[in-house]
């Protein structure tokens, strides 16, 4: 019998190894659709040391083919601006209902011009801006507005990120998400419709797309905020974000939450529910939505804007998590807020830029404070007056009695708030010593 035994066991062995040995051949083909997806190559293979600004590319205009009923720009009884964009570098410009000082027209840009997107990703070349997370609202996800004209100013978004070599990712803002009725299904189908069609984590140029542990990066904003009227316990955030990293085809994502600024304590600005923490948890970088929260205005608030960061910070490493602050130029809401909040109208300018001294304090107190990675709110946002692109000091001149009121930039050059982020980021990268005083630039 052990004969036997000793004859049998190479044998033995050999059929087990057939048995139980995964088939090679059947896994290939899932190996080569998620290689297809996600390109592996990106020129920026993480967001440490990079300053990353967020871009709406929202705007319309009359007459730019786009065929929108809304114009931000409005008239002179109801606009949706509050700062006007200096628009003598763009190669197509269109009529508004407005005035300047001088008695000629007061035109604007679209963002659904090629044109216009291509000009915004120049100039962050051109100032050393890194890149943007492109907004991709709720209501833009739904699949009767996944066409090719829904689809016009992502595309040239990524056709523009890959010319100029920017950083570039896709975050999902949850905007527009109803009460009742609707979840993130929308988000997965829309992933996957980005990732299929418009190729966004594939370019065909030079590949740019935002990456972090290897990882292509997805942002999700909007968890956490009381005056959304979705509740976040049942809108399938925990299927997104499972779908997001382990979904075999499109999935091994790294996710950025958008959160409330008092995320970490579940008060003031934040939803009181410790579910937040739960979903945080899941994800794996935290971005905290300061604007409005902090004020050059408010004696010393630059020390609060320290420690929060660094209390934040601390959590995040006790919890295996990375931390992204956020840094704005300044606030202004007054046309929107008396047309959407009349019992609560902002004056304008209720958080003054002055001359690009708070938007410093913001971007070097965060620096200090010992961030590897900023996002700065907004690129193009003209609407919450937070834009670092190019506005103007003479904007529209109102005629009296109008309830239209639009904000200069201080006698300051158009482009201030540009060359302040490229000194920035060279602070970030450590290619220059870091400075509490502003730039004279």
């Amino acid at each position: 019998m052990p004969t036997l035994l000793k004859f049998l066991k190479p044998i033995l062995i050999v059929l087990l190894i057939a048995v139980f040995k995964p088939d090679a051949n059947a896994q290939a083909p899932k190996l080569r659709t998620i290689q297809a997806k996600h390109s592996k190559k990106t020129m920026y293979l993480t967001y440490k040391g990079l300053i990353m600004a967020g871009y709406q590319g929202w705007f319309r205009a009359e007459g730019d083919g786009s065929n929108s009923r809304q114009y931000a720009y409005g008239d002179e009884n109801s606009s949706g601006i509050d700062l006007w964009p200096d628009v003598r570098e763009y190669e197509k410009t269109y009529q508004t209902p407005f005035k300047l000082g001088n008695g000629q027209s007061a035109r604007f840009f679209s963002s659904y011009d090629q044109s216009s997107v291509d000009l915004h990703f120049k100039w962050m070349q051109q100032y050393g801006i890194d890149g943007v997370f492109v907004q991709r609202f709720f209501n833009n996800a739904k699949k009767e507005n996944r066409t090719l004209k829904g689809s016009t100013v992502i595309r040239n978004e990524f056709e523009a990120a890959s010319k100029y070599k920017r950083a570039i990712a896709v975050m999902y803002d949850l905007s527009g998400l109803a009460a009742s009725g609707e979840d993130c299904s929308s988000i997965i189908e829309d992933w996957k419709y980005l990732v299929d069609e418009i190729k966004v984590t594939n370019q065909s140029g030079a590949k740019t797309y935002l990456h972090e542990n290897g990882k292509p990066i997805v942002a999700i904003w909007g968890v956490g905020f009381p005056d959304r009227p979705y509740n976040i316990r049942n809108i399938g955030l925990e299927r997104l974000i499972d779908f997001l990293k382990n979904d075999p085809v499109y999935g091994d994502c790294e996710i950025m939450l958008g959160v409330p600024n008092a995320w970490r304590t579940l008060r003031a600005d934040c939803l009181p529910d410790p579910y937040l923490h739960d979903i945080i948890k899941q994800c794996d970088i935290v971005l905290p939505w300061s604007v409005q929260r902090y004020s050059p205005l408010l004696h010393n608030d630059m020390d609060r804007y320290r420690d929060d960061i660094m209390d934040d910070m601390k959590w995040c490493a006790d919890n295996k998590l990375e931390y992204v602050p956020c840094v704005y130029p300044g606030f202004s809401w007054h046309n929107v807020s008396r047309r959407e909040f009349p019992d609560d109208i902002k004056p304008v300018g209720s958080i003054p830029r002055e001359g690009g001294r708070f938007y410093w304090q913001m971007l070097s107190t965060a620096m200090k404070a010992g961030a590897q990675m900023l996002y700065v709110a907004m690129f193009d946002e003209i609407n919450e007056g937070t834009a670092i692109f190019k506005v103007t000091d003479n904007p529209p001149v109102m005629p009296e009695g109008s309830p239209t009121m639009f904000l200069g930039l201080e006698g300051k050059p158009s482009d201030l708030y540009l060359k302040l982020t490229g000194e920035a980021a060279k602070m970030l990268r450590k290619e220059k010593p870091l400075t509490f005083k502003k730039p004279q630039l």
